[in-house]
């Protein structure tokens, strides 16, 4: 039996095939994890679709920071953003949860975190909002609102 002095990180992601929710351990990002109901392969390296319904469950229990991208399908600048996020969700398998809330079908917690423009990116950790960007950013930008979290 070995020991760790620090504790596992972990993400909860639902399932694209399902909607469950499963607990992933992202130190182990490289291997394929599978949902436990339907046994689909989750991918930990492309952003996963949050609601109304799983934001909260996604968001407080994750151990990791949640890069959250709030969006719209008509959007122009959302369009031109999406294969920016989902280059940086590839670039931190493993450190980052990526995350999309469409703002349409997710009014409740859009006007909970006070979304008035999109796109607007946030930084989840522990729960707590602790950065945001609003309009399409480079990957720089990305990649410094995660820095340090």
């Amino acid at each position: 039996m070995s020991t760790t002095n620090s504790p596992a990180r972990h993400a909860i992601m639902p399932c694209g095939a399902c909607g469950k929710l499963n607990r992933i351990n992202m130190d182990r990002a490289d291997a394929p994890a599978r949902c436990g109901t339907c046994k689909a392969v989750i991918a930990v390296d492309s952003p996963v679709n949050l609601t109304d319904a799983n934001f909260d469950v996604v968001v407080g229990k994750s151990t990791v920071p949640v890069m959250i991208d709030f969006y719209a399908d008509w959007c122009g600048p959302c369009k031109m953003m999406a294969p920016v996020f989902a280059d940086f969700a590839r670039r931190q398998k493993g450190r980052v949860l990526v995350a999309k809330v469409n703002t349409d079908e997710n009014p409740q917690v859009s006007l909970r975190f006070g979304i008035r423009s999109i796109p607007t990116l946030t930084v989840m950790a522990g729960g707590r909002e602790v950065a945001r960007q609003v309009g399409a950013v480079p990957m720089a930008a990305l990649d410094s609102m995660v820095a340090g979290v």
